[in-house]
């Protein structure tokens, strides 16, 4: 029988989404997270980077040799992090591949990559049946509105900080775009320029959208469907 899938948003755009034994991680930056967890307390089983900027990339290539995971990521990232001594399977945007655990998507992310000849991405990740997508660091785009017609997914996972992503009224269009079942914001408040109100952006989307926000505090968990 399967479990239910666990989301634990560490902080920033860390989180972790734990199903029928298997880990994802995702965007790895640790430092001051308020669980106090190092490197050595996370356990994964694939470590997804959606850029390589030192908030994203953050402490990956340490985690994933400490439990040794798989990370999952751009092709720049995948060919920096076997250099590194990694496991990683260097994909790009558009393409998809089938995992133990099930199929992801990288999606394009409209940012900067922090890597030599890359670009940002996100992903549409299918985790024994449970499906959500994490826009990573990106601005609004229209083919948001192409995702759920090539990868169906209940969860969207968005940035609504503002100044270096999405701030929560774009983020609030993103999800009419996205039309996803549940909405979690996620890279906001770590630093004073990205400070938001997640409660006002959860008033807007559930006052325009048929979706639902989800606001997790950062060291705690809820269940997915």
């Amino acid at each position: 029988m399967s479990e239910q899938a666990i989301f634990h948003y560490i902080q920033h755009s860390c989180f972790t989404v734990t199903k029928n034994g298997v880990t994802l991680l995702f965007d790895p930056f640790i430092d001051g997270n308020p669980e106090g967890l190092g490197v050595n307390d996370i356990k994964a089983d694939y470590i997804f980077v959606s850029h390589a900027h030192g908030d994203h990339l953050g402490s990956a290539l340490e985690i994933a040799k400490a439990c040794d995971a798989t990370i999952i990521s751009t092709n720049e990232i995948g060919v920096m992090a076997s250099g590194e001594g990694c496991k990683a399977e260097g994909m790009h945007i558009g393409g998809t591949h089938q995992f133990p655990f099930g199929k992801v998507r990288i999606t394009l992310a409209f940012h900067g990559s922090g890597i030599a000849g890359g670009h940002a991405c996100g992903f549409v990740v299918d985790l024994f049946g449970t499906k959500f997508y994490f826009a990573g660091d990106t601005g609004i785009f229209m083919d948001m509105q192409l995702l759920q017609r090539l990868d169906a997914f209940d969860y969207a996972i968005l940035p609504i900080g503002d100044y270096y992503t999405m701030g929560p009224a774009d983020a609030a269009i993103a999800a009419e775009l996205l039309k996803a079942k549940y909405v979690i914001p996620v890279h906001y408040n770590t630093w004073p320029p990205i400070a938001q109100d997640p409660e006002a952006f959860k008033a807007k989307v559930e006052a325009t959208t048929p979706s639902k926000v989800l606001i997790v505090k950062p060291g705690n968990s809820i269940e997915l469907e």
